[in-house]
């Protein structure tokens, strides 16, 4: 069994380029990805200022997106944030989440996602208050997959530091109380997990009563910490076995559109050999893919470098890299360039805090 998988455009910091989004729908499109997700943090008209219309020129790049992807067979969703909304769901909140929803109706929608993440979390009766929104967004979109993200979305006790203590029994709440027609994120044991394995993903199965959508945060790489990071590396610690406890698995990207081709191909492959996959030869297969082959073999030279060593650390090392991958005329060695100038630095200002 093959699960299906696609991206969610769910990181913070410099957003891609319309034309970059399309460029990687069609190029991830015949190594099976077969949905994409539009949520990046930097919308604010899915977020903050979630009620308010998209600004033209931004709802007719939206539309021109969904027609594109749904011309290659991938199904086009965005993610909707309407913070706070469940604090107090009265008829005003009602009215404001119908207009917005039937305004994404416009764009051509086949999913959608209701994220309930980055919002604070400790208060009475959060399972049935998210519920009850959830139940009202099913009814009043035309999308035909409605996925949710809980508030607690993983097990990694970082949540509750930084938006309180989870409720007793949320998660199972959450699972029994949800329409069974509707899908749950998941990110795994972390936020950013460094494996998902079958074990796991059972047990948060039997909790949500379905099979959990995984949103696996790898290789986003926004944040103050990860930003100083280049994520290119094959996927490890998701073996093709889980693929018969999840519905769907949706990876979040890094900030650099081109290089996130590379470890999204290799998840691909993963999937496709199951017990054969090997990460190091699939990450040569996939950077020759993405890049060619020179600069392939750069990459994999610098690999220790660039994925591991931290920006911050290279010091003199700068100079030289810099001056290496200036030498490639390619869209991918533009981006290691853009990087290395600190480009795709982000800021703790730009992290929520609940």
């Amino acid at each position: 069994m093959t699960a299906q998988f696609g991206i969610i455009e769910g990181y913070y910091g410099k957003p891609w380029r319309w034309q970059a989004r399309a460029e990687t729908v069609t190029f991830l499109k015949p190594h099976g990805y077969a949905f994409y997700l539009y949520a990046p943090k930097f919308d604010h008209f899915l977020r903050d200022r979630w009620a308010e219309d998209h600004p033209r020129e931004e709802f007719d790049e939206l539309k021109r997106l969904s027609a594109h992807c749904r011309s290659l067979g991938v199904r086009f969703g965005v993610g909707l944030s309407p913070l706070n909304i469940f604090r107090d769901f009265n008829a005003d909140e009602r009215k404001r989440l119908a207009d917005k929803l039937a305004a994404l109706d416009a764009i051509g929608l086949d999913d959608l996602a209701l994220l309930f993440d980055d919002m604070r979390g400790d208060l009475p009766d959060l399972a049935q208050n998210q519920v009850e929104i959830s139940h009202f967004v099913k009814a009043h979109s035309k999308a035909t997959r409605l996925i949710v993200c809980p508030t607690y979305y993983t097990d990694d006790p970082l949540l509750d530091r930084i938006f309180g203590q989870r409720p007793e029994n949320y998660l199972e709440d959450f699972g029994r109380l949800l329409d069974p027609r509707i899908e749950i994120f998941w990110t795994g044991e972390e936020v950013c997990s460094r494996e998902l394995g079958p074990g796991h993903l059972k047990r948060v199965g039997e909790q949500l009563k379905r099979k959990p959508f995984l949103w696996d945060n790898y290789p986003v790489n926004d944040g103050p910490r990860m930003s100083q990071f280049l994520h290119l590396r094959g996927f490890t610690g998701r073996p093709g076995a889980n693929a018969v406890h999840i519905c769907a698995h949706a990876v979040n990207p890094a900030l650099q559109p081109v290089l996130s081709r590379i470890p999204a191909l290799t998840l691909a492959e993963s999937y496709a050999k199951g017990a054969d996959y090997e990460y190091g030869a699939a990450f040569l297969r996939a950077a020759t893919k993405v890049l060619g082959n020179d600069l392939a073999l750069k990459v994999q030279g610098d690999l220790l470098t660039l994925n591991d060593a931290g920006l911050d650390r290279l010091d003199e090392r700068v100079a030289k890299l810099r001056a290496r991958y200036d030498a490639f005329d390619h869209p991918g060695a533009r981006e290691i360039v853009a990087w290395l100038d600190g480009a795709y630095r982000i800021g703790a200002d730009e992290m929520p805090t609940g």
